[in-house]
């Protein structure tokens, strides 16, 4: 049994976690959330989102600290500053838009600016670019794109669903991004409860002081967790908060 640890702040994934497949933040979140922060503990969303369609949802929380995007490709403040930014290198865009059309996969890419879905600007070096997506309806041709992205130094590989695979730049998670949040903070990430449910979650999830996984949760994030809440789409947020914290 994990003991109650001192939480002074909360990290949320979005996807499959804070949203519910209507792609909403249920009353039940949205009150735990209040709660949490009305009793001191900060909040941040930490997604694999770009900030262009999230902030929004922040914004409904009424959140007043930082915000990480693109799997922590960016760091912005509450004021909509941005406090940190890793982009991949256009050798690297141009090889993964090259691996997407030999596999007849389907990609998305974000840049500092907008995503990307299927089809792609022809001038890839205008663009700064913080992290591509693949979906793979294959589970065979998912493993084949994962060899040969695996051995490649510079990558950072997680995903978002189990047949998608997400690339940020080497050493780029949300384990990592919080970690630069704690310290503006003056708190440690013993002192973080994170919560999430795919591969881009685990690292925040195994390094915070408490890590919870959601009950939708990949098999391997459940594993590497301290606690496993209810779905998303059953409160499992607002379950997480009020046993953990409130």
């Amino acid at each position: 049994m994990v003991s109650k640890p001192n939480i002074k702040l909360i990290a949320l994934d979005m996807d499959g976690t804070l949203l519910n497949s209507d792609d909403e933040i249920s009353q039940a979140n949205s009150q735990a959330i209040t709660e949490a922060r009305n009793k001191g503990v900060e909040v941040v969303l930490s997604t694999g989102r770009h900030r262009s369609s999230c902030a929004a949802h922040a914004a409904s929380l009424n959140l007043s600290s930082y915000l990480i995007t693109v799997n922590g490709s960016e760091i912005w403040s509450s004021e909509g500053e941005l406090i940190e930014r890793q982009s991949l290198d256009i050798e690297t865009i141009k090889a993964l838009v090259d691996l997407n059309e030999r596999y007849g996969t389907s990609a998305w890419m974000a840049s500092t600016e907008k995503v990307f879905r299927g089809e792609f600007p022809a001038d890839l070096e205008g663009y700064e670019w913080l992290k591509v997506g693949i979906d793979i309806d294959s589970e065979e041709v998912k493993e084949r794109i994962l060899e040969e992205l695996q051995d490649n130094e510079l990558l950072e590989l997680s995903n978002s669903h189990p047949m998608n695979v997400e690339i940020n730049a080497v050493g780029i998670n949300k384990a990592r991004a919080l970690e630069k949040i704690c310290g503006l903070m003056n708190i440690t990430l013993a002192e973080v409860m994170t919560v999430g449910d795919s591969l881009n979650d685990i690292k925040m999830i195994q390094e915070a002081g408490l890590g919870i996984a959601m009950g939708n949760a990949q098999e391997e994030v459940k594993q590497a967790a301290d606690w496993v809440t209810a779905e998303n789409n059953q409160d499992g947020v607002a379950k997480a908060i009020k046993h953990w914290v409130l």
